[in-house]
């Protein structure tokens, strides 16, 4: 990926631009773009000077603000080969972003104003393969979550259904409790019964007469055994009287 601050010569600001070209030249970036805001105080409006500080904030990975100064500086020119050169730029900040899609978007503008531009030609195919990558990444990252979230709804279930159940064994053994102490209750009032049940059955008229008839028979024995003691005492009593 290329970009290179612009060379101006002559006037004041043009000499802190050629000083800090020499330091961007040299890879020390931050002393580059303090020459370049040098020149631009010197100059407002100077174009090169503005240009350039972008390109050192680059260089130092301060993305936001020099994607906002080549933002701005697109809107200020009509000239397309500056056009093509800004959006290259702005295309570059993108990728350094992890933006791809973005800097797709800039570099196939770039090309259409300057279709023979292989270098952003090359960044192109860089940020759609790195586009593509991202994608891939996210889907993956997304199916993980999705099974994540299935593995998590599952558990909740199992948890849920363990809860369930422990609820309706716990139910159920209230339950049997319950239904064992109504049971319990019972049990006195089932063996009166069973003692009931034990006891003899009543008696038949024919045995009931049966039974009635040997009593008397009895009594009737009885008497008669004491009338003849009392006969038999009295007639000894005679006896002696005589």
């Amino acid at each position: 990926m290329l970009m290179f601050p612009l060379v101006a010569w002559g006037q004041e600001e043009r000499k802190y631009i050629r000083d800090g070209y020499k330091a961007y030249q040299d890879e020390n970036y931050s002393e580059a773009e303090v020459s370049f805001r040098k020149a631009e105080q010197e100059k407002s409006d100077s174009y090169v000077a503005r240009y350039n500080t972008s390109t050192a904030l680059y260089q130092q990975n301060k993305l936001e603000e020099s994607g906002k100064r080549f933002t701005e500086l697109l809107q200020e020119t009509n000239d397309p080969a500056e056009q093509a050169r800004l959006l290259h730029n702005i295309g570059n900040v993108m990728v350094g972003g992890q933006q791809y899609s973005e800097a797709v978007e800039a570099y196939k503008r770039s090309l259409k104003l300057n279709p023979q531009d292989d270098d952003t030609r090359y960044n192109l195919a860089y940020a759609l393969e790195k586009l593509e990558e991202q994608q891939q990444q996210q889907d993956q990252n997304q199916d993980q979550q999705d099974k994540q979230e299935q593995q998590q709804d599952q558990e909740q279930n199992d948890e849920q259904q363990q809860q369930d159940q422990e609820q309706n064994d716990e139910q159920q053994q209230q339950d049997q409790e319950q239904q064992q102490q109504q049971q319990d209750q019972e049990q006195p009032a089932e063996e009166n019964n069973d003692q009931q049940q034990q006891q003899p059955q009543q008696l038949t008229q024919e045995e009931a007469e049966r039974l009635l008839n040997a009593i008397l028979q009895k009594e009737k024995d009885v008497k008669e055994e004491v009338d003849k003691k009392k006969a038999k005492a009295a007639k000894t009593k005679t006896d002696k009287d005589w």
